[in-house]
């Protein structure tokens, strides 16, 4: 369910009413020479192909079937980023990245000022914002059907109402802060000045979520891409595997679709809720696709307060005051009442003062500013729109080196030439290493910069040819064009192809000499046995996410075993099933992997905190294969070993886990009451196939995030071939038919050739079609 109760309706027509012709009223309507109208053809897992005669029309078509399948979602987050939350479902309530309503309700009645929003919406090129419109009129349109027609009782509420295209600039603007700022709400939102009354009750355990979301930010949102050239494909062209982890719930959940507006866009993927355009796909010639990046998309600044008054501060010696920004927010009561609850943020030309117990205060000595690049990117959609439209790699890279739009992850991408592109061309501070060396404190180190200040010198620079100031421009960002390929894994762009390693850039842009991910070995490693000309197919790719090698078992398993062969003393008796579970277990993360890999997680989730328990430790020369083993030989890793095998003991006991317990009756992802069994694992443990789960109820554990949009695509001269699946189905609605469809087959790792063609859509057994236009009823 989109929320977790409902509540009465609260809201008064008239305001509402006044309120929602305001946001019109603000809102430039675009150029309409015709009605809109749009072709939904539907096929397989019921993805839709939307072909419209322009933007606005297209923009309609696709407003229109996402609210068919995922009305409930999109209305649910669009509560969020207008800051309403508290106001129809109480103060008390949380959101679902578990961030209590008035707080989140506050950093949005920030982040989304109507001058930042309309301003956001004016630098959109007419294009996009015909789309946009197009877009809020379907989904409107589809909403007053489904009012008539009774809402989904997790949506049967007031505070449903129409979009507006404003509501839509605030959903961007939510997807490019998730970087940066956006890990700061509360800090943010609690930050006071010394010797004032705390303003808001931002407790430990929220910030201790907080902390938690920060550093689940690249597993929830990380990647795997593989881009292979045609030195080493198959067909001498490009082939390419996009396997994005990312939520399956909430306003970062994937929508597939494909766009047609003949004779200018022809592109096929996946989208975010609320983007009228594609985010990872293919088209005619190219595919591409994106993986969080490690660049830094925000600096802090350490302010020096002016010593009579902490809300002012030194720069260059002068005394400057702190800019308060006053917050209303509105919160009903248990009583149904209203109450106008108002909080104030503070910034410095750098950006809001954020506060942070033991780690970031605000005293009278100094206050933390965060400055996050990404809030003065206005050009993310016309951005991926380009992309979309590109008809050859050099078009595609032509464009983001111009627009600059892309917020905070990679690129990686082949054409039908057989070339292979990876592009770290994203929005960064551009602050050099030998700024960052006079500006920071080293003993700080680089996980989170913090610069001086108290001096303007430290301010971000400018670069000739930036689209904005204080970023880097692209001709300093990595960027690697090569015939046999490129990967990522969310690593930094060092080791992206060790052929050519990405060196001597900014540690905000790419860090080299520091260890790999897990993820990352393993694709070096199987890419590596691929090595001869026309080695690599489609299967091999597919077969890097599905066969669900625990990568890290081959590097310290036999050291446990042998330590299981050992002398295990007084424990021997409750560590014989352990060991003998490992000893079985065939080092997968598979439905039917033992109850071994249930051990292994257990045992492994303490040691891999320990940077010196490795047998063999890291070695920037040999990046792809160290560190690696268990240095048991070592009384405390032995000790700690022990320690973490009879933890896993009990856990396993208190879950009620016995002997024939395999993987897939543990992780699972529900729909309603169904529940489907999910393969796949911890990325830490160097699982390609990375799932996020969360205990659940009777010993199960629910995905929460991970494998999401699959696709591999390869290129002759008919052009794309495409397999995929959308691991969480197309629709977040569990009484839709396509709420489990695509989860059960890749449950059974069953791949599902994409439509791409009008032959290939025509022909697809599912295939129907629904035409949608203004004032027209909707035909089938």
């Amino acid at each position: 369910m989109i929320i977790s109760r409902q509540l009465p309706s609260v809201c008064l027509a008239a305001l509402c009413l006044g309120l929602s012709l305001a946001a019109h009223a603000r809102t430039p309507a675009p150029a309409q020479t015709r009605e809109a109208s749009a072709e939904i053809r539907r096929t397989a897992f019921g993805v839709p192909h939307i072909r419209a005669t322009d933007e606005r029309g297209l923009g309609y078509g696709i407003g229109y079937a996402y609210a068919q399948d995922n009305l409930c979602l999109l209305a649910n987050e669009v509560l969020t980023v207008n800051g309403e939350r508290s106001r129809y479902l109480g103060a008390e309530g949380q959101t679902l990245e578990q961030r209590d309503n008035l707080t989140s309700d506050v950093f949005f009645k920030w982040l989304n000022t109507p001058d930042a929003v309309f301003g956001f919406l004016q630098a959109q090129t007419p294009e996009v914002r015909q789309l946009m419109g197009g877009y809020v009129d379907g989904y409107n349109r589809q909403l007053a059907e489904r009012r008539a027609q009774g809402l989904p009782a997790q949506c049967d509420g007031e505070w449903v109402r129409p979009l507006t295209t404003l509501d839509l600039v605030k959903l961007t603007r939510r997807l490019l802060v998730e970087g940066g700022v956006g890990q700061f709400a509360e800090p943010l939102v609690g930050a006071t000045p010394p010797g004032a009354t705390a303003q808001a009750s931002i407790s430990r355990a929220s910030l201790q979520l907080a902390e938690a979301r920060q550093q689940r930010f690249a597993l929830d949102r990380g990647s795997n891409a593989v881009a292979v050239g045609g030195e080493r494909s198959f067909n001498g062209r490009g082939l390419l595997l996009a396997n994005p982890h990312f939520p399956w719930i909430g306003g970062m959940r994937f929508y597939q679709m494909h766009l047609t507006i003949p004779g200018k866009l022809d592109v096929m993927g996946a989208a975010l809720p609320g983007l009228p355009m594609i985010n990872i796909g293919f088209n005619r010639h190219l595919a591409w696709t994106h993986t969080v990046d490690t660049s830094k998309h925000f600096t802090l600044y350490r302010l020096q307060l002016d010593p009579k008054d902490p809300t002012r501060y030194l720069l260059d010696g002068k005394s400057l005051p702190l800019t308060p920004q006053t917050l209303n927010v509105q919160v009903r009561g248990a009583d149904g009442e209203f109450q106008l609850v108002t909080r104030t943020v503070y910034s410095s030309q750098f950006g809001p003062v954020v506060q942070w117990p033991g780690k970031l205060d605000w005293d009278r000595q100094y206050a933390y500013s965060l400055r996050d690049a990404n809030l003065e990117n206005d050009r993310v959609l016309q951005q991926w729109y380009a992309m979309n439209q590109a008809s050859d790699l050099k078009q595609l890279q032509g464009s983001v080196h111009k627009i600059q739009g892309i917020p905070w992850v990679n690129t990686l991408a082949v054409d039908d030439q057989g070339q292979a592109l990876y592009m770290n061309q994203s929005v960064v501070p551009n602050v050099s290493a030998a700024k960052l060396a006079l500006c920071s404190d080293p003993r700080a180190g680089t996980q989170m910069i913090v610069l001086d200040g108290s001096r303007s010198a430290c301010a971000w620079d400018n670069a000739p040819g930036a689209a904005q100031p204080g970023i880097f421009a692209a001709q300093q960002l990595p960027q690697l064009l090569r015939g046999d390929f490129v990967q990522n894994s969310n690593d930094s762009a060092w080791m992206v192809n060790p052929a050519a390693p990405q060196e001597g850039f900014s540690p905000l842009i790419s860090q080299q000499d520091l260890p790999l991910k897990q993820r990352s070995r393993f694709a070096l490693e199987r890419l590596g046995r691929m090595s001869g000309p026309g080695q690599i197919g489609v299967a091999d790719l597919q077969q890097m996410v599905m066969d669900n090698q625990v990568y890290l078992a081959g590097q310290v398993l036999p050291d446990v075993l042998q330590f299981c062969a050992g002398d295990l003393g007084a424990d021997a008796g409750r560590l014989e099933a352990v060991c003998a579970s490992l000893k079985t277990w065939d080092r997968s993360a598979n439905l039917q992997a033992g109850l071994g890999f249930v051990h292994f997680q257990n045992v492994m989730q303490p040691l891999l905190k320990h940077n010196d328990f490795w047998r063999v430790a890291f070695d920037r020369k040999d990046p792809q294969h160290t560190p690696r083993g268990l240095n048991i030989d070592q009384p405390a890793v032995a000790q700690a070993l022990r320690e973490a095998m009879l933890g896993s003991v009990t856990k396993v006991a208190e879950a009620g886990l016995g002997a024939q317990t395999r993987w897939g009756d543990i992780q699972v992802a529900s729909s309603g009451e169904r529940q489907t069994p999910i393969h796949g694992g911890p990325e830490s443990l160097g699982v390609y196939n990375a799932m996020q789960s969360v205990p659940g109820a009777k010993g199960k554990r629910e995905v929460v995030s991970g494998t999401s949009y699959l696709q591999v695509v390869s290129f002759d001269d008919q052009g794309p071939h495409a397999q995929g699946l959308l691991a969480f189905s197309l629709s977040s609605d569990p009484a839709s038919k396509y709420s489990r469809d695509q989860t059960e087959a890749f449950s059974n790792k069953q791949w599902h050739a994409l439509p791409f063609t009008e032959a290939q859509i025509k022909a697809d057994p599912s295939y129907q079609v629904q035409v949608v236009g203004e004032g027209a009823p909707a035909k089938r």
